[in-house]
């Protein structure tokens, strides 16, 4: 086995985010406390609706103001519903000594529209990847099996010489079938030591 590509999760595993900011944030928009938000946005499906590409950005905010039976500023919910971001401490020279190799690197998120790409302007190190394979564009989450499938067609190798991480023991299960060297991200210093076991190279290498 030679791993030629590197598969990557994007939530804490390359940026670390919180669904507790995102709901306090968008709480306040609507009044509504962040439990109360949690209860509208991740207990009712409506943010999986948004990340699989169901709703667009302005059907999203309309399902909230129906909801909520407030009007919402949309440039205000961007902001409120994507600045939950923070660098993950040394993630940024591990992809870069992937890439300084010729590592081909693919990313493969649940996310939508709004964190993607508040994501992709504010952190460099995804100009660094090859392709993105994201739910709400193929119209699937993991551990559901079209988002594999895609990736699969994305990696541009063997599954078996694809190295794949996530935070998410039920992401990495589902990815095993399909014959994609998967391990369970836990933090940068064991993901180096999974890099450097398939000849890899990481920071500092």
């Amino acid at each position: 086995m030679s791993t030629s590509t590197c598969l990557f999760d994007l939530g804490d595993v390359l940026i670390r985010f919180s669904h507790a900011r995102m709901c306090e944030q968008i709480g306040r928009l609507c009044d509504r406390t962040g439990d109360e938000t949690r209860t509208l946005l991740i207990e009712s499906g409506l943010q999986w609706e948004f990340e699989r590409g169901r709703l667009d950005e302005e059907r999203f905010r309309d399902r909230l103001q129906e909801a909520t039976g407030r009007e919402i500023d949309l440039d205000a919910l961007r902001l409120a519903s994507a600045d939950i971001f923070e660098p993950q401490p040394g993630v940024d020279e591990v992809v870069a000594a992937l890439s300084a190799a010729a590592t081909r690197l693919v990313l493969l998120s649940n996310t939508c529209v709004t964190h993607f790409e508040f994501v992709r302007e504010r952190y460099p190190l995804l100009g660094r990847f090859d392709d993105f394979v994201l739910s709400y564009e193929v119209g699937s989450v993991k551990p559901e099996p079209a988002i594999y499938e895609e990736a699969l067609r994305r990696i541009d190798c063997a599954p078996g010489d694809c190295f794949y991480t996530d935070d998410r023991p039920e992401n990495v299960e589902a990815a095993r079938p399909y014959g994609l060297d998967a391990e369970l991200f836990t933090d940068v210093p064991t993901l180096s030591e999974q890099l450097a076991a398939r000849g890899l190279p990481t920071a500092g290498r």
